[in-house]
């Protein structure tokens, strides 16, 4: 695909450097990067840090090391390079200066003079009036004498872009046609009155230098959209961008209580996802489901099918609630189509310190290795892993006295003494006879397999849930089995 041009299609991904990474940004460096490369085209990353009270160094090697996690590559931007460096803001104050001037000599820009007192009082006004409350064009049309006279008051002035009077009409990628009228679109700052440009300036300015041929973004900068259709207009006749790039859209993404999932709430995070152990692949697979969809009848896909498929055409302009269970449930899939070695070698950071509870020598890999395709099929993310293991490392189980007292009801302690017997003398390589022994006894007490597991379960690894019992016993292996009915016992007489 190309753009209306004809150019081969260039978007750009341009976060700003505040706080940690958050889901709604992924989202749309996602649907960035997959039409990119669904087109061949080019993706530009791009790092808007001009607000240094609030862009840190931090957030900047965050943002950075995140894309890389995921998966999302760039062709242009830090630390890759390319034709129309440098790729951050701060870099680029000089070109931002030289636009503007270029604006203010061809009459697309003015200097306004107004204060903050001023334009409070004329808004309130105007809303008592009933009327728009934005900027009413007050210095549009200063003589020089005026201008004289306010900066003889010691006045400093921002420089305002002067929009068009007539309506301004575009096709939204995602949400079709749509049309601005001139008085719910004022004239605004592009400049403040200390010379440093605002991002309603720097932000196409940009995408007019790089050639962004499509601006894919989140659905809260639709309203500024029209004030840069008038802006590109403005800066193609000064011979600064050489067309107009297509818009679309992204829907909301929602939390809880259909509020816009903000920074500030803890589901948004990027880092807790990465921390509780989410594949890439599956957490990308979900985002993508945040507004778009594979088809209607399938939910889990690789990345690679996403590229394929992916047009913003499909995106839906409804907002998109973000649903933890079905994002944990797609990743479970994900690491279930990962072949053993793949997940064996994922879940270890888990298995070791700062994650693990047990001693870096208690560590057995080869116990882990034989239980991994185990528990490949039960966890949904990686760090789930811990606790589903950790009876294997740990010198005696975790003590859940919640899982104790719904195991060892009346009667445990004779059931558990006669599983003992038959496992004792069971054959351990095998784990449909290790089944065997614990069913014998529970027929030996009148109880199904089910009721008869329960206490050998939580005396062997603490919980009345985990892996398949009689495999996780044969790792675990006879001695250690014993040992912790044994103990299991002599807290039941205690």
């Amino acid at each position: 695909m190309a753009s209306a041009s004809g150019s081969p299609v260039r978007v750009r991904f341009c976060p700003s450097p505040t706080g940690n990474p958050h889901v709604g940004l992924v989202r749309t460096a996602l649907f960035n990067w997959a039409f990119a490369r669904h087109n061949q085209g080019t993706m530009v990353f791009r790092i808007e840090d001009t607000d240094a009270a609030r862009d840190s160094e931090e957030s900047y090697n965050q943002l950075l090391d995140s894309l890389r996690w995921l998966g999302l590559d760039w062709d242009e931007g830090p630390e890759v390079g390319g034709p129309h460096a440098p790729y951050r803001q701060s870099q680029r104050m000089d070109i931002y200066k030289d636009v503007a001037e270029k604006l203010l000599a061809g009459g697309y820009a003015y200097h306004c003079y107004c204060t903050t007192e001023e334009l409070d009082e004329r808004r309130d006004a105007a809303r008592a009036a009933g009327r728009p409350s934005g900027y009413d064009g007050h210095c549009r049309d200063l003589s020089a004498e005026q201008k004289a006279a306010y900066e003889a008051e010691g006045r400093t002035a921002i420089v305002r872009f002067r929009m068009p009077d007539e309506p301004i009409t575009f096709t939204d990628l995602v949400r079709g046609e749509l049309t601005f009228t001139p008085d719910n679109v004022p004239d605004y700052g592009i400049v403040r009155a200390n010379g440093a440009p605002l991002y309603t300036l720097v932000n196409p300015v940009d995408d007019a230098l790089m050639e962004i041929t499509h601006v894919l973004r989140g659905e809260d900068l639709l309203s500024s959209t029209p004030r840069q259709i008038a802006l590109y207009k403005a800066l193609i006749e000064l011979g600064v961008a050489k067309g107009t790039p297509a818009f679309g859209h992204l829907p909301y993404v929602m939390g809880e209580g259909n509020k816009k999932l903000s920074k500030r709430d803890p589901q948004a995070s990027l880092n807790i996802y990465r921390e509780r152990g989410f594949l890439p692949e599956g957490l990308l697979n979900y985002l993508s489901l945040l507004g778009w969809s594979f088809s209607a009848d399938q939910d889990v896909f690789s990345i690679s099918d996403m590229i394929a498929k992916f047009d913003v055409a499909d995106v839906n302009a409804n907002p998109a609630r973000f649903d933890l269970k079905k994002a944990e449930s797609i990743n479970g899939d994900h690491i279930r189509l990962l072949d053993v070695k793949a997940f064996t070698a994922a879940c270890e950071p888990w298995l070791t310190a700062p994650h693990a509870n047990w001693a870096p020598e208690d560590f057995d890999r080869a116990a882990w290795e034989a239980i991994a395709p185990h528990a490949q099929t039960r966890v949904t993310v990686l760090s789930d892993i811990t606790a589903n293991v950790d009876f294997l490392f740990l010198k005696e189980p975790v003590e859940d006295e919640a899982s104790w007292a719904k195991a060892m009801k009346e009667g445990s302690d004779a059931l558990l003494r006669t599983a003992r017997e038959k496992l004792e003398s069971a054959d351990w390589s095998s784990p449909e006879s290790l089944k065997e022994a614990v069913l014998a006894a529970g027929e030996a007490h009148g109880l199904k397999l089910g009721k008869a597991q329960a206490p050998v379960r939580v005396a062997v690894t603490g919980r009345t849930v985990g892996l398949p019992l009689f495999e996780s016993l044969e790792i675990l292996g006879k001695e250690k089995t014993l040992a912790r009915i044994d103990a299991a016992l002599a807290k039941l007489a205690a």
